[in-house]
């Protein structure tokens, strides 16, 4: 395995992490694509600015995509593509089991 080094790439993939709502949007479409209506619903307590700039960012990071239907009324959904579904089985799950196994430690030692 590749050393870590604090070089552009892994910047550009722990910025994925520095905004709140990104990782949160990201578990919320890991089931299926969703409408922006239904993703706020599902995410609950996020605000319609901070959906929108959250969803600016994934899409723009390649790991969300748009898809926007001509129908009547017009239906847009959102949707992992594979770099964001590669993001959400690897790294995000990890972290997931390891907040979970530690996450009590953590909370203590801040306390």
């Amino acid at each position: 395995m590749r050393e870590l080094v604090a070089d552009c790439q892994l910047r550009a993939a722990t910025d994925l992490f520095t905004h709140t709502w990104d990782p949160v949007v990201l578990a919320a479409l890991s089931q299926r694509p969703h409408r922006r209506r239904e993703l706020r619903d599902a995410i609950g307590g996020i605000s319609d600015k901070a959906l929108t700039e959250a969803l600016r960012r994934l899409t723009g990071n390649g790991l969300v995509a748009r898809h926007a239907y001509a129908e009547a009324p017009p239906r847009v959904e959102y949707e992992l593509t594979p770099l964001g579904r590669s993001l959400v089985d690897g790294p995000m799950r990890a972290l997931g089991r390891w907040a979970h196994e530690h996450g009590e430690e953590l909370l203590d030692a801040q306390g």
